[in-house]
C-alpha cells in the first residue's frame, strides 16, 4: 500500500510539473510581415527580424519558454485583452488609448512616420498637399489615425505593409504613410529607385512590447531591457537590422 500511495504521489507531482511547464510556455504574438522587426525569411520559412531577435535575448534573460505566434497586427491587441496571448512585440506604438487596455514595456524603439510617394510624383510635398489624394496605410495603427487627419479623398486600409506599397506601385494610392523604418527598407529593396520620400518625420513615436493588463512580466521585460542595453546586445542587434547606431 505504501508503494501504491509512493507512485501515486509521483506521479500527480509529474502531472503538475509537467502542467506548470506547459502552462509557462508564453505565445508571443509579432506581426506577419513587418520588415526589418518581423518577416518570414524565404530561406528557412522561419519569422526573423529585430523584434523577433530581440525577444529571444529577452526571453533567454528571464528564462521563460514560447511559442512565436505571427498574426495580423490588428488581432494583437484584442488577443492580449482576451488573455489569448501573453506578449505582443510587434513595432506596436506607445499610445494614451492602447495603454487603457494592455500594458506595455519601457520603449524600446524610437520611430515616427512618412509620407512615401512614386519617384515622378512632384505634386506632393507634406502632409498638407495630401487633400483630396488617396492614402494607403495599414490597418489599426498610428499610420491610419494620421492619415485620417490628411483631409484626403479616401484612405485605403490593409491588413499587410504588401498589400499598401502595392496599392501605390500600382497606382491605386497617391502615396503610402506609415513608420520611418518600414518605409526606409522598402526603399532600399523592393522599391528601389522608384519612390521617395517626402516632407519630414511626422508624429515622434516609440514602440514598446504589449501585455494583459497586470501582467507581471512587465517589470521582468524592463529589468532584461535594460541589461541588454548596458551589455551591448541591444546595440548589435539594432546595427544588424538598421545599420546604424540607436536612436
Amino acid at each position: 500500500m505504501k508503494k501504491l500511495l509512493s507512485i501515486i504521489c509521483a506521479a500527480l507531482i509529474t502531472a503538475t510539473m509537467v502542467g506548470t511547464a506547459f502552462a509557462a510556455k508564453l505565445t508571443v504574438a509579432c506581426d506577419t510581415s513587418f520588415p526589418p522587426f518581423e518577416f518570414k525569411d524565404p530561406a528557412t520559412g522561419k519569422h526573423t527580424g529585430f523584434d523577433v531577435e530581440l525577444w529571444e535575448a529577452i526571453a533567454n534573460k528571464i528564462g521563460v519558454d514560447y511559442d512565436l505566434q505571427p498574426m495580423d497586427f490588428n488581432g494583437i491587441i484584442p488577443g492580449l485583452q482576451s488573455n489569448q496571448l501573453d506578449v505582443g512585440i510587434a513595432g506596436i506604438t506607445i499610445k494614451p488609448e492602447r495603454a487603457k487596455v494592455v500594458d506595455f514595456s519601457d520603449g524600446y524603439y524610437n520611430s515616427g512616420l512618412l509620407i512615401l510617394v512614386k519617384k515622378d510624383d512632384n505634386s506632393i510635398n507634406g502632409v498638407e498637399d495630401l487633400k483630396g489624394k488617396i492614402i494607403s496605410t495599414k490597418l489599426s495603427t498610428s499610420s491610419a489615425d494620421f492619415a485620417k487627419t490628411a483631409n484626403a479623398k479616401e484612405v485605403k486600409l490593409y491588413p499587410n505593409n504588401d498589400a499598401m506599397f502595392m496599392e501605390l506601385m500600382t497606382g491605386g494610392a497617391d502615396a503610402v504613410i506609415f513608420d520611418s523604418p518600414v518605409i526606409a527598407d522598402f526603399m532600399r529593396k523592393a522599391g528601389k529607385g522608384q519612390v521617395k520620400v517626402v516632407g519630414p518625420l511626422y508624429n515622434g513615436q516609440q514602440y514598446g512590447i504589449a501585455f494583459p493588463k497586470g501582467s507581471d512580466l512587465v517589470a521582468k521585460v524592463n529589468a532584461a531591457l535594460k541589461d541588454l542595453r548596458k551589455e551591448g546586445t541591444y546595440r548589435e542587434l539594432y546595427m544588424k537590422w538598421f545599420g546604424t547606431e540607436p536612436k
